[in-house]
Formats: structure tokens, C-alpha cells, sequence
């Protein structure tokens, strides 16, 4: 049987400079990695199909009982964000009663659309998940990740009204706003045979992202040839939005989250 750790692998531009960093700079052949968008991961973890992954912030508030953190990292942002935008024909405060198409990426960007309307604009929408939000959504429609950046990216002149999620999270609650968190399945910690594999692993994980903050320019500009739409500083811009640790303000914007989520 193979001890090695099957590990999720989000190919989006956020988690690009740690799984790059990962790769380029530990040893992982202990490793197995695992493409996929949020939602399936989410299933694939949940069905012991991979051990370990960046996942869903509402993955893990849902079934917290099969997982265990892996503390000092997420994919969070306080404030705008640039790839959690919902996409408007209509000022917001005049979508009330509306159709919106959302991508099937995401639980929780569209968890936090649902909050948005309904705790901070006392507002209701009918939510319909489409392939092709963009194409599918007459009023509105909602896109995440690289989606998001390209479509914005892509917009001139635009009839649009562009609304940034995290943004708005953090304008009522003061806290930032946590997308993912890396977690791991809880019989990993009793298997002896992998539990040291797993603690490297981990140690892989903080040093990739020290590396990565000691040569942001270097792996944005490797980067920009992986992700051809983008110049090495609109990567840079991107990424310092995003916050990749997790402390008490993180975990306290979970709570919240976890709090709204109850009320839907």
C-alpha cells in the first residue's frame, strides 16, 4: 500500500505561488497532487479520495467533524478582493427579487453572496448555477478566481456595475474574509505509517510561503507566462490582496460566517 499524501491542487493564480514554490523547492515525492476547482476537492476530500487540501471554508464548517486544520494558512483577504465579483446590470440595492447566475466553483462565494443580500441588504434573490454565468445571467450573474479576473480584465467601457465580495464583507463586519482553509482528514493523524509525512508536508507548506514572499517578482514573473492574460504586475497587484495566514481575526470571521450560514 502507498503511504503517499494525496493532496488537492486548486489551479487558480492565488494558490499558484505556493504549490509552485512547493514543487520548485521541497522534495515531493512523498506527494501526490490532484487537480481540481473548489467544489469538486470539496467532494473529493469529503469521500476520502485525497487526504489533504486547500478547501472550501464551508466544507470545513460543515463536516469540521472528519477534519483538522492546518494552522497558519487560508486564502483570505480583507477587503476587495478582485476575483469574488458580481456582475450587475443594476445598482445592487435595486436587485431585490432578481435572478442571478452563479458559477458552480464555489460553495462559499456563493454562501457569501446569499449572506450579502440577506443580512446587509435585507434583500432576496433567486440563485441559479450556471456553466456559463456570463453568458446565462440577464440581470446579474457571479463569477470567482481566474473567471472573475479575466472577465473584469476583459471589460471596456462597461454597462456593468462590478461588485467585489470580499469588499463588501469586510464594509459590515470589519473583518477580513476567509475563502479557504487547508485542511486535512483526521484518520491522517492516527496513521503512523504517514503521520511524519504529514508533518513535513506541513513544514513544505510554511516554508513555501516564505519563499514565496521573499521572491514575490521572481514567481510572479514565472507566473505570467503560466497565466498568459496577466503582466507580472497585475499578478503582484492581485496577490497583495489576498492574505494567506490565519490568526485570531481570520477565525473569528469564520464564526461569523459559520453564524449566517445557520441562518439560511
Amino acid at each position: 500500500m502507498s503511504h503517499k499524501l494525496k493532496i488537492g491542487e486548486i489551479p487558480y493564480l492565488n494558490l499558484f505561488p505556493i504549490y509552485f514554490t512547493l514543487k520548485k523547492n521541497c522534495d515531493c515525492s512523498d506527494y501526490l497532487f490532484y487537480e481540481g476547482v473548489p467544489t469538486k476537492l470539496n467532494a473529493m476530500i469529503r469521500a476520502g479520495h485525497i487526504d489533504i487540501s486547500p478547501s472550501s471554508s464551508i466544507e470545513y464548517i460543515k463536516n469540521s467533524h472528519l477534519y483538522e486544520l492546518i494552522d497558519g494558512h487560508s486564502i483570505s483577504c480583507f477587503g476587495c478582493v478582485s476575483s469574488i465579483l458580481l456582475f450587475s446590470k443594476k445598482p445592487i440595492n435595486e436587485l431585490n427579487g432578481s435572478v442571478i447566475h452563479v458559477t458552480s466553483h464555489s460553495e462559499t462565494s456563493v454562501a457569501l453572496l446569499r449572506i450579502i443580500f440577506r443580512e446587509f441588504l435585507s434583500s432576496t434573490i433567486d440563485i441559479v448555477v450556471s456553466d456559463k454565468p456570463e453568458k446565462t445571467g440577464e440581470d446579474a450573474f457571479f463569477l470567482i478566481g481566474d473567471e472573475a479576473l479575466r472577465y473584469a480584465k476583459g471589460l471596456s467601457n462597461s454597462s456593468f456595475f462590478i461588485y467585489d465580495l470580499g469588499d463588501i464583507w469586510t464594509e459590515h463586519t470589519g473583518l477580513p474574509f476567509v475563502f479557504a482553509l487547508w485542511i486535512v482528514r483526521k484518520e491522517l493523524l492516527r496513521d503512523k505509517n504517514r503521520l511524519a509525512i504529514l508533518l513535513r508536508f506541513i513544514d513544505n507548506l510554511n516554508k513555501a510561503k516564505k519563499s514565496f514572499r521573499e521572491n514575490t517578482e521572481e514567481v510572479a514573473q514565472l507566473a505570467s507566462t503560466f497565466f498568459e492574460n496577466f503582466s507580472q504586475e497585475e499578478i503582484i497587484s492581485y496577490w497583495e490582496k489576498i492574505n494567506y495566514d490565519l490568526n485570531f481575526s481570520h477565525k473569528k470571521a469564520l464564526d461569523l460566517f459559520k453564524k449566517y450560514l445557520r441562518k439560511l
